[in-house]
């Protein structure tokens, strides 16, 4: 009786291990099979390893190639597999715009100076830099600073057209929205400064911007009116003396002492 009851129970073990064994490979079988990961073609661009400013001489150490997806690798980067030795022959240009850390190397944004100074080197073609006198008082008390836009303002006395009474105090805006390229030698914002106060302020002009600065600045006293951040895509005004003329203008009147502010079309 006792070996009649051990036959069962390992008939019957056997019997639940092989239906567990059924059961699990029906399982396994039933499981979908996982899809493999489409592989993205990449290539290797040309990137800033660290920080470079305005300015800056670029060195080999501040670049390497980095993997970036091939569909977002445009004509515009440097690619690898075409330009190999890109670090060799981009080092020593000077940075017209600056780079941050793992942005893309734009040769647009890069200059090769050979030998010439740096002001010459980030001055776009075709402009000027010229320079003019500031004091806090006609630069905006020094909140001013390098790459900012301002329209510059000539004040200058007059006879009174009368011959009477005294002379006629005229302002008006000769050039405006005004690219500002340095204050004194700072040829951009230092870290924690809000303030600039100098001497000299350098301007980006075009050519005959600049002659007009050159006999503006001998006839009366210029001022520099710091303008928005966000009119820097706004359309430049005092291109030419025509434009001024046609420009109106505050006029300051002194009569016996007295100052009335009007308002002339020239």
């Amino acid at each position: 009786m006792n070996i009649a009851r051990v036959v069962v129970l390992i008939i019957a073990l056997g019997a639940g291990g092989v239906a567990a064994y059924l059961a699990r490979g029906t399982e396994e079988t039933s499981r979908p099979t996982a899809e493999p990961v489409a592989q993205l073609p990449t290539a290797e661009i040309l990137v800033a390893k660290s920080d470079i400013g305005l300015g800056q001489l670029v060195k080999p150490e501040d670049l390497q190639w980095q993997t970036w997806p091939a569909s977002a690798a445009g004509s515009n980067l440097v690619n690898r597999a075409s330009r190999a030795e890109a670090i060799k022959e981009i080092a020593g240009s000077i940075a017209r715009s600056p780079f941050i850390a793992g942005e893309p190397i734009r040769e647009q944004k890069l200059v090769k100076a050979n030998g010439s100074g740096f002001m010459a080197a980030i001055l776009p073609t075709g402009m000027r830099a010229i320079s003019t006198e500031i004091s806090p008082e006609t630069g905006a008390g020094g909140f001013i600073l390098p790459n900012d836009r301002v329209d510059v303002i000539l004040s200058k006395r007059e006879k009174n057209p009368d011959g009477k009474g005294a002379d006629v105090m005229q302002s008006e805006i000769i050039l405006s929205n005004i690219r500002v390229l340095a204050i004194d030698q700072a040829p951009k914002e230092k870290e924690g400064i809000n303030t600039l106060v100098g001497r000299t302020v350098t301007l980006e002009l075009k050519p005959e911007q600049a002659e007009l600065l050159a006999r503006s600045r001998q006839s009366g006293t210029l001022s520099l009116a710091l303008r928005s951040i966000t009119d820097i895509n706004a359309t430049a005004e005092g291109q030419s003396e025509d434009q001024i003329k046609k420009r109106s203008e505050t006029v300051n009147v002194v009569r016996y002492g007295v100052a009335n502010q009007t308002t002339a079309q020239k």
